[in-house]
């Protein structure tokens, strides 16, 4: 019998599922810390996503998401009664709706990731340098290959 022959993969794949479960239960212990209050966590994918594609129109917005258009209009219902988002017509197009965040949607973004950034500053602190690279490194080219460019343009601004 030939027997196929072992890939990294097979080795890698289980210890990163490993590390998603260990970031989920320290997801939860930290909620203060790592959470997203007041905002639930499906609102704040969509203003990641709206910062990533500003001016993104709500149906561009359900495809990304997943989401039917009712689902789509309510989430953005809460985020502008939260003043964190403004929809204002495409400008050749009156008929659709694009959206944006407000600077308060914005600064909260920025809390956000101040607030993740510090609770990972004081792990990474526990890592030596070069394997803080490596991981730098294997994150960047995972989210290559999952698709997300790490090129991309994100608007962040630390406090």
């Amino acid at each position: 019998m030939h027997k196929a022959p072992t890939t990294a993969h097979q080795h890698v794949a289980p210890e990163i599922g490993e590390v998603l479960e260990l970031l989920e239960i320290a997801w939860e212990r930290s909620r203060d810390a790592l959470g997203t209050a007041p905002l639930s966590a499906a609102q704040t994918r969509v203003m990641y996503l709206m910062e990533r594609e500003p001016g993104i129109n709500l149906s561009a917005l359900g495809r990304h998401l997943s989401a039917a258009a009712p689902s789509v209009t309510r989430l953005c219902d809460r985020l502008q009664a939260a003043g964190f988002l403004r929809r204002f017509p495409h400008p050749r197009n009156r008929r659709e709706v694009q959206v944006e965040l407000t600077e308060s949607g914005l600064a909260h973004l920025r809390d956000i990731r101040r607030r993740r950034e510090q609770v990972l500053r004081r792990t990474l602190d526990r890592m030596p340098l070069d394997a803080q690279l490596a991981l730098a490194a294997g994150l960047r080219a995972l989210s290559e290959a999952a698709g997300e460019s790490a090129e991309a343009p994100l608007r962040r601004e630390t406090a």
